[in-house]
């Protein structure tokens, strides 16, 4: 080797170690089950959360940002950088849903598959190291199941790290494994310091059942909550037992002296429950196709309408805030509509990397707006051809559009403003969010051209992603319709 070919060859390899070094570690925080109002940086007036708040204040917050209604939806939509229509993972996995109902539910994919390419895979080939922390949910098979990802299977979806196999039933018991995720997020970043990290972290908290520290959930019965039902002891327990977990992340930030060259990234996978439903049961036992009776409430997500699992804003609209030191400026709060759908180019993009020649993503980066500077206007989607109407979710299709929000049931609805009334037949609801954020005016049948054209692009769009409209089912039995089953 000559001594300009050396010489050469070293400039080079310090351009691009000072390119690594110009990268942002990112650690995205991904939470279950979670209303922007459940922080008190949203308006929570039960719980302080001190934590998260600071993110806030050192950083962007959204207010109109958006996941999906459910959890496997999102967390696919989340790696894939495709919405539901494309990807195919509409529904919760595994399967189940009403045979016999009125509307036929297309079939739907049940597992993300090896070979797709994923924002992980993305990550890494622009030199990241990648992690896979806490809830997986995106596989039926040996891969991983609904806790996490096998760490034998973690290549395949383009991960290094997937941490030590949970605990049984984690999810389900003691803190549902807040204290062991987050330590192993902050053994994963210590690990290696040559190298940015691309470290998805994802919470089971607070997803139900809730559980929480007991001292916690003493300390919130103190204040006159209740042990079970609307704003319980023990969701408020989650809620700072969360915070004080991302408050361990950022002091481990700080003392690894990385702080100011790490984006972070706190967002939720749906809105927070708010009621849940049953059918109502008719004097033979079997589910009456008129009402469904309501069987508890747990946080409202005022002044949001509804909860998790449906296409209302308290269903879909959801806490985001980045901090990026340098880059996305302080104490900001935003009103530009972003989606999940947004993560995989915004993430690539901040990396360097890319996606391979004819991979479709249907996000935008968001490297403008996290930058302080405004973004074209562009429609956000929804696609969610199910039931599950323990929430209640029937067929039906979402597009925001500027201020205007139309939804389409396809075929039957719950009419919630009449005591959960399922209805037979069509229905197309127009909102203005910007004058009526709670979704109490319908405006379709005002504005019924604008309804129309809304209604035309929104189906032009499924049809573009390779899906279908749902149609009248071929073996619809009204007096079993309402019956959920398990499986396809």
């Amino acid at each position: 080797m000559t001594r300009r070919t050396l010489l050469g060859w070293v400039g080079a390899a310090v351009a691009a170690s000072a390119q690594t070094n110009r990268r942002p570690n990112v650690l995205l925080i991904l939470v279950d089950d979670m209303g922007q109002r459940a922080l008190s940086c949203y308006g929570n007036p039960y719980v302080r959360t001190e934590n998260i708040d600071r993110l806030a204040a050192d950083g962007m917050r959204f207010t109109d940002a958006y996941a999906t209604p459910q959890c496997t939806p999102t967390r696919a939509t989340l790696l894939t950088g495709q919405y539901t229509a494309r990807n195919k993972m509409w529904h919760v996995i595994p399967g189940y849903g009403l045979p016999w109902a009125r509307m036929e539910e297309p079939r739907f994919a049940e597992n993300l598959e090896r070979s797709a390419f994923n924002v992980a895979k993305g990550m890494k080939a622009a030199g990241y190291r990648t992690a896979c922390i806490g809830k997986w949910h995106l596989t039926t098979n040996a891969d991983g199941d609904y806790s996490s990802l096998k760490a034998a299977a973690a290549g395949y979806y383009g991960f290094d790290f997937v941490g030590e196999a949970p605990p049984a039933r984690e999810q389900a018991t003691g803190d549902k494994g807040v204290d062991r995720l987050t330590a192993e997020a902050i053994r994963f970043m210590r690990m290696d310091t040559e190298k940015p990290f691309f470290c998805y972290l994802a919470h089971h908290t607070t997803h139900g059942p809730l559980t929480a520290p007991r001292e916690l959930v003493e300390k919130y019965k103190a204040k006159g909550h209740p042990e079970d039902g609307e704003n319980p002891a023990v969701l408020m327990a989650c809620l700072e037992h969360l915070d004080r977990s991302v408050g361990r992340l950022m002091t481990a930030l700080d003392e690894m002296k990385i702080a100011d060259r790490t984006a972070v990234f706190f967002i939720a996978d749906n809105g927070g429950v708010w009621e849940r439903f049953r059918p109502v049961l008719a004097a033979d036992g079997k589910p009456s196709p008129k009402n469904l009776e309501l069987m508890d409430r747990t946080f409202s997500s005022e002044p949001l309408r509804a909860g998790k699992g449906v296409a209302y804003e308290g269903g879909i609209r959801v806490p985001w805030i980045v901090r990026w030191p340098g880059v996305v400026p302080r104490g900001v709060v935003n009103g530009t509509p972003v989606h999940v759908v947004d993560l995989m180019p915004t993430l690539l993009e901040m990396a360097g990397g890319r996606a391979p020649q004819g991979y479709v993503m249907d996000g935008v980066s968001l490297m403008p707006v996290l930058r302080g500077r405004a973004m074209a206007q562009r429609a956000l989607y929804w696609y969610m051809p199910f039931y599950d109407l323990r929430w209640p979710a029937v067929p039906s299709a979402v597009m925001r559009e500027g201020d205007y929000k139309l939804i389409e049931s396809f075929g039957d609805y719950v009419d919630l403003d009449r005591g959960a009334e399922y209805v037979i037949g069509a229905r197309v609801e127009l909102f203005d969010l910007r004058k009526d954020p709670g979704e109490k005016k319908n405006l379709a049948a005002e504005m019924p051209e604008r309804a129309l054209a809304m209604q035309r692009r929104l189906r032009a769009w499924i049809a573009s992603c390779g899906a279908v409209t749902p149609g009248q089912n071929a073996q619809y039995d009204a007096r079993r319709a309402l019956w959920e089953q398990r499986g396809r």
